[in-house]
C-alpha cells in the first residue's frame, strides 16, 4: 500500500498526563486529550514480526503512521494514544525513511483491540 494522505483512514487521540502532588511525596497523574483528533494509518505487528524482535508477550504491538505536522512532532514517548476506545502506550516515534512528511509511532496495549 502506498503511503499518502488518503491512506490515513483512522482517527486517533493523543493524551498527555498532568501530575499533581498527592501529599505523601508521590504524584497523581490525570490523563486528558491533547490537541484535536488526527488521522492515522494503523497496522498491527504480526506474530512473526514480534518474535523476530524478541517481543513475545501478551501485548498487542501496533504501528500508527501520521502526517508530520508541527503538532505531531511535539508528541512525546510519555504521551499515549487512544484509538477506538483502546489505550496504547507509545514505545517509539520515528520519521518514515525517504520522507519527512510522515511519522511512525510504535505503540502497545494489553487491552483487547
Amino acid at each position: 500500500m502506498a503511503l499518502n494522505a488518503a491512506s490515513l483512514t483512522r482517527r486517533i487521540h493523543v493524551q498527555r498526563a498532568t501530575g499533581t502532588p498527592d501529599g505523601y511525596g508521590g504524584t497523581i497523574y490525570t490523563w486528558a486529550d491533547h490537541g484535536s483528533p488526527i488521522f492515522a494509518r494503523r497496522r498491527d505487528l504480526s506474530d512473526a514480526e514480534r518474535m523476530t524482535g524478541g517481543a513475545w508477550d501478551n501485548r498487542l504491538m501496533t504501528r500508527f503512521v501520521i502526517r508530520a505536522t508541527a503538532f505531531a512532532r511535539g508528541i512525546r514517548r510519555t504521551d499515549r494514544i487512544v484509538h477506538e476506545g483502546v489505550t496504547f502506550e507509545i514505545d517509539g516515534i520515528k520519521e518514515i525513511p525517504d520522507s519527512r512528511a510522515f511519522l511512525e509511532i510504535t505503540a502497545w496495549t494489553e487491552e483487547a483491540a
